[in-house]
């Protein structure tokens, strides 16, 4: 249960960018907790990148702002500079998140316990799970395969999510819709992520607004990090 009660929100942002200051004024709104992963030697570091056929801005947040900006959400790790993880060796892997884990830890002030893997398609396997278990002191890892699902899983270091915010419109309102309206008689977790940036593409953060108001302040339902959720 979480706090007492058997319903938990939470939710998960990549990367590190600008536009996170303004998801975090809109979460805090809602009284919503969301993690939001980095790489640590990519803060500071401006960029853009096409989506959808729109260029979008995807400059990364100052090393120095780091802990003000995520202040009351959980950081996390995101490896150093975003490599597809399978394709490294054990070595590299254990380099590239837990140095980053305790870069971050350095920069918000609390140890660093969480990641989300990089990279699109499949950015994770049982051999990178294992080598991350085995080796750092990463506690859960989060994949981008999503469940559609609210059911808890064992395998926290391949922690699927329930659902890609904006890519997944949908069906995040229809699984909002169902997780508001059920009768939980066991621990369920609503899981959301995604990257901030993405909001951009088509100007859907009214749209997010809405999804907000429809998941938050419900007396039945639990709202944390990801660490505070899984762990």
């Amino acid at each position: 249960m979480f706090q007492g009660k058997q319903k938990a929100v939470t939710f998960s942002y990549d990367d590190g960018v600008t536009q996170d200051i303004r998801l975090i004024d809109l979460l805090n709104k809602y009284g919503l907790k969301a993690t939001f992963n980095l790489n640590s030697e990519l803060l500071g570091q401006e960029n853009t990148l096409m989506r959808e056929g729109v260029r979008l801005c995807h400059n990364k947040n100052q090393a120095a702002d780091v802990r003000s900006i995520y202040e009351g959400h959980e950081v996390a790790a995101h490896t150093l500079t975003h490599p597809l993880l399978p394709s490294c060796t054990e070595e590299e892997i254990i380099r590239q998140v837990e140095q980053d884990r305790l870069n971050l830890s350095e920069l918000v002030g609390y140890e660093v316990v969480g990641m989300a893997y990089p990279c699109g398609g499949v950015n994770n396997d049982a051999r990178t799970a294992q080598v991350i278990r085995e080796n750092t002191s990463i506690r859960y890892a989060r994949t981008i395969t999503s469940t559609f699902s609210f059911e808890p899983q064992e395998n926290l270091l391949q922690f699927n999510p329930t659902v890609y915010h904006v890519m997944e419109p949908e069906q995040l309102f229809a699984l909002g819709e169902k997780f508001v309206n059920m009768e939980a008689q066991t621990p369920q977790v609503f899981y959301i992520w995604g990257h901030a940036y993405e909001f951009d593409i088509e100007d859907n953060w009214a749209k997010f607004e809405e999804f907000c108001q429809l998941i938050s302040n419900r007396s039945d339902i639990f709202y944390g990090t990801n660490r505070e959720v899984l762990l």
